[in-house]
């Protein structure tokens, strides 16, 4: 039996850095969506007693540095699990991109083992294994549209969304958010009002969403990286409602909610960069 589960992309509207934790982690406050960008994962039982990870996107590892890995690993080891599993992991989010790709493909591979080995996990104990591998895998268990704390593990989804076209702009170069983090200054580090996105969010104002997004790692990775600011500039004057980095970068996103407009959008970009998405909030 195979049980096959699909791994949704995320774009972060709003992320703010709290402050630093004890543990070394961050407090974050942000609101994520997820957008129609999909990893597949499929997962079946085999005879030999191993973990066997097998994807059609020659730059992932297939061993214990890949989230895909780690995930079965800590089921099988933590429920006693002694047959093995082969893993085939789909890939069509870009990698070190800002779209939780190893996150959400780590999530998938948790609900399908549950499924797989009939676990009868409940959330609580899905999260604390994600939590294990990264602070995006809690949210990306359940997906959609979520307010998230905490350093990752508190999820709070929100019935209402925007309804907007997203293109989204991957640069030819990757960003390891382990790199990020420990450069983040938080006296000096720019602030998102998450509240108030919230509320936009919760009462269908896009407007006041729009004036609200804001990402508190941008200034970090742009500085690093001043190609992205570029991307943003090209994506605004060619008419985004907005445009804002995703998680760490270097993913930038635009939001329109004109089809047109975004297909504009979609063709200057592609002139720009290589790998450019026009997708759906989910």
């Amino acid at each position: 039996m195979a049980i096959i589960e699909k791994a949704p992309a995320k774009v972060n509207l709003g992320l703010d850095i709290v402050g630093r934790r004890s543990d070394g982690y961050h407090d974050l406050s942000m609101i994520m969506v997820s957008v129609d960008l999909n990893d597949y994962i499929t997962v079946s039982e085999i005879d030999d007693n191993a973990i066997i990870v097998e994807s059609n996107n020659h730059k992932m590892p297939l061993n214990d540095k890949n989230d895909v890995f780690k995930a079965a690993k800590l089921i099988r080891e933590a429920y006693h699990i002694s047959s093995g599993v082969k893993i085939e992991l789909q890939k069509s989010i870009p990698i070190c991109a800002g779209l939780g790709g190893g996150s959400t493909d780590a999530a998938a591979t948790i609900r399908a083992l549950n499924q797989l080995w009939q676990l009868h996990l409940s959330k609580q104990e899905m999260v604390a294994i994600g939590l294990e591998i990264g602070t995006d895998v809690p949210y990306c268990l359940e997906a959609g549209c979520a307010f998230v704390s905490g350093k990752g593990e508190i999820v709070e989804h929100l019935d209402h969304h925007p309804s907007a076209w997203v293109v989204l702009v991957k640069p030819d170069f990757g960003i390891s958010t382990r790199t990020i983090f420990p450069e983040i200054d938080c006296q000096t580090i720019s602030r998102v009002d998450i509240a108030s996105l919230k509320e936009a969010i919760l009462t269908g104002n896009y407007k006041q969403m729009i004036a609200n997004m804001g990402n508190s790692l941008e200034d970090i990775t742009i500085k690093r990286k001043p190609f992205i600011q570029k991307i943003k500039q090209r994506m605004l004057s060619c008419g985004a409602d907005v445009a804002l980095m995703s998680g760490s970068g270097p993913t930038v996103f635009a939001l329109c909610q004109s089809e047109k407009k975004a297909n504009r959008i979609v063709n200057s970009m592609r002139g720009f960069c290589n790998e450019v998405y026009k997708v759906r909030m989910l």
